[in-house]
């Protein structure tokens, strides 16, 4: 514990569409969140730590004010607030899928408009505010307006000349018959820290290690293991199917004509790998989900 018995570490996690992923995160990290119904305030079963839930967008402020010591946010809000944090690492992991959302500018596809610069003197909707200003101002494009959006940015580009948004597929973009004009910031999540705590020694120690961890299980998503017996005269033909993250593990049986190899691989090549080892004469395979992958 800290001082006065007091936890070492608050981190923020974030409310609202990245609350469910993160919850899950962490599980799969080995830390366990109760999140009670209305509460801000999550249990977690680690003496060390205590949790806040603040919206993604205003976690890099609280951050550097040093409200809490480590937090979980985009990217793209670090940049917007203008935040003076320590970015612990990358957290590759969002909403829909594990690619990075863009924030794009977009206009009506029937609009005419296929350049930026045709937004002189025009209105544009956002919720990034200060990260639009700045991108027109270093275009050298003076447009009438900057408007804050609170929301359903989409149907807002039949209101105003364009919006700014934040997309990872863009399908929603497509469903509105709106199309990408430029991209202004490219975003995933990110473990910030504030300056006071990465310089505390206990502190950061206690950051790595939660780093570590959370990295490890996203990397995990993306891998299976596997299991096998194989008899010796067929070791080398399944040996050169599989890839691994380093040489696969291979044990003595009782029966010295047979040999256990253990692998760790990609979950996307599992289903064409398994048939392949059983021909080339594995047996008694077992595939089972990984928690964390520590490189």
């Amino acid at each position: 514990m800290g001082e006065d018995n007091q936890p070492l570490l608050k981190i923020g996690l974030p409310k609202g569409s990245l609350e469910s992923p993160t919850i899950e995160l962490f599980d799969r990290a080995g830390y366990n969140i109760n999140v009670r119904s209305r509460s801000y305030t999550p249990e977690i079963d680690d003496p060390l730590l205590s949790c806040v839930m603040f919206r993604a967008q205003e976690m890099a402020r609280y951050v550097e004010d040093g409200v809490i010591d480590i937090g979980i946010t985009g990217h793209d809000w670090v940049v917007e607030n203008d935040a003076d944090v320590h970015e612990v690492c990358e957290l590759a992991y969002s909403r829909a899928t594990g690619r990075p959302v863009r924030w794009v500018l977009a206009v009506p596809e029937e609009g005419g408009i296929d350049d930026p610069k045709q937004l002189e003197g025009k209105i544009i909707s956002t919720e990034l505010i200060n990260t639009t200003q700045r991108y027109f101002k270093d275009q050298g494009i003076n447009v009438r307006k900057v408007e804050f959006s609170w929301g359903a940015t989409e149907v807002k580009a039949r209101l105003v000349d364009a919006i700014v948004d934040v997309t990872e597929t863009g399908s929603s973009l497509r469903a509105n018959n709106l199309k990408v004009i430029a991209t202004l910031l490219t975003s995933t999540t990110r473990l910030i820290a504030s300056k006071d705590a990465w310089a505390d020694k206990a502190k950061r120690q206690k950051i790595e290690d939660l780093a570590l961890l959370l990295q490890g299980a996203i990397s995990a998503r993306t891998k299976v293991g596997l299991k096998m017996n194989v008899p010796r005269p067929k070791l080398d033909e399944v040996l050169a199917l599989l890839q691994s993250e380093h040489s696969p593990t291979i044990n003595d049986l009782a029966d010295a004509d047979w040999a256990a190899v253990e692998v760790i691989t990609d979950e996307k090549i599992e289903r064409d790998l398994i048939p392949q080892l059983k021909r080339a004469g594995a047996t008694g395979m077992v595939s089972y989900p990984l928690n964390k992958v520590i490189q």
